[in-house]
Parts: C-alpha cells; sequence; structure tokens
C-alpha cells in the first residue's frame, strides 16, 4: 500500500457568503472567533470581508487542504451528519440565505 497517497492534500478556498442585517461588533467578534474550528484542517487562513457597498453583506473566506481521499468523497462528506448540523447552526445564526461554494486554485 502506498502510504504517500494516504497523506496526499489538496488546497481548498471554502466560501460563505451571507447577509446580516444590522450587524452587531459582538456577531462579528463572533464569526471570527470560530477561526480556530479551521484548524483542523492543516495550514487554514480564514479570512472575513465585509462589502463596502452593501455593509449587510459578509463573505467569510476559508482556505485550507483537506486529504485527497475527503475530497474524493466530498458527497459523502457533506451528507455526513457532523457537518450537517455545523451548517444547520449557521442557517440558524444568520437567517436568509448562505451560499457556500469551493473553490480551487488553478
Amino acid at each position: 500500500m502506498d502510504m504517500s497517497k494516504d497523506n496526499e492534500k489538496v488546497r481548498r478556498i471554502l466560501h460563505f457568503k451571507f447577509t446580516l442585517p444590522g450587524a452587531s461588533e459582538q456577531i462579528v467578534a463572533m464569526i471570527k472567533s470560530s477561526a480556530p474550528i479551521y484548524q483542523m484542517f492543516s495550514n487554514a487562513t480564514v479570512r472575513l470581508l465585509q462589502n463596502v457597498d452593501d455593509p449587510n453583506r459578509f463573505l467569510q473566506e476559508i482556505e485550507y487542504d483537506a486529504p485527497a481521499a475527503m475530497e474524493l468523497n466530498r458527497q459523502q462528506f457533506a451528507s455526513d451528519p457532523r457537518v450537517q448540523a455545523y451548517l444547520q447552526g449557521w442557517r440558524q445564526m444568520f437567517p436568509g440565505s448562505i451560499e457556500l461554494d469551493v473553490y480551487k486554485l488553478l
């Protein structure tokens, strides 16, 4: 068995786009404080961006290295109950739509 295949990583960029009417500093601080959660993926970087033309619109960008095996099974990963619970928590905190996109570097 080739162990190097088991350790392969792929770089991904995740975008959470959401609207947060009347965002308070406390809510923004709470979002920023979630950054350590993403350290479960190696080399994760997290940024929270606010739209300058519409201050109620936000984009949280998370760039991380994911195991290649997980990428091959991303649909299975997305349907994992723990992932679903995490996303449900986001939906409850932020009424309105949340867009979630996954990108790769070219």
